[in-house]
């Protein structure tokens, strides 16, 4: 029996799936810093910004990546490996390329109405949960595919977030950080100095 291959478990549309006409838009990304504060990122059709951080995004970002380099760094990685890069589509922003059963493949990252979610085909778009950032999406998935069963053996794909590809090693200080956030939300509990809980604060991911 053929695989089918290219569909997840739950029909989420793959990257090189077809795509509607190139249009110009401005695409805002929210980033969920302490202050509740939105920083915006300009895009129109064929230029992009992604400076306006605060605080910086993850070291899972690749900025300006194409599928080819994306396919690269993945091959060899364990199932699971993702990355979060420029999308080389005019109406997406962003893209996630990640390590499946069948191979490395990528998956848009939609924005529409204030919100993320994955891109998707029309009859289960409604279905897809929605985000006030990526880096919430990203975090979502990963702790979701915590509980993983196995893959099925009807041919479909899980969507299997588990390990980030980063763009160089993470400090020491934030790898504590993301476990202490895997441990508690409860920071300002933590019997710690008020420097140490203000910088496990500007990052409360577990991702």
């Amino acid at each position: 029996m053929r695989r089918k291959a290219n569909y997840f478990l739950w029909q989420i549309k793959l990257y090189d799936a077809c795509g509607t006409p190139a249009r110009e838009q401005l695409w805002k990304w929210v980033s969920a810093d302490p202050s509740g504060e939105e920083q915006a990122v300009k895009r129109t059709a064929g230029s992009k910004s992604v400076s306006a951080f605060s605080p910086p995004f993850p070291g899972w970002y690749w900025g300006n990546m194409s599928v080819a380099e994306a396919k690269e760094r993945l091959q060899d990685a364990p199932e699971g490996t993702f990355l979060v890069r420029d999308s080389s589509h005019s109406e997406y922003l962003l893209t996630i390329s990640v390590k499946t059963s069948a191979g490395p493949t990528n998956l848009r990252i939609e924005y529409q109405d204030g919100k993320f979610r994955l891109d998707s085909i029309t009859c289960v778009r409604s279905r897809l949960k929605q985000f006030n950032s990526v880096v919430h999406l990203i975090e979502y998935y990963v702790l979701m595919c915590k509980d993983r069963t196995e893959t099925p053996s009807n041919g479909t794909v899980h969507l299997y977030l588990n390990k980030p590809l980063y763009t160089s090693a993470p400090s020491l200080q934030h790898r504590c950080r993301i476990t202490i956030n895997k441990c508690t939300k409860q920071i300002w509990e933590l019997p710690l100095p008020t420097r140490l809980k203000e910088y496990l604060k500007e990052y409360r991911y577990q991702v």
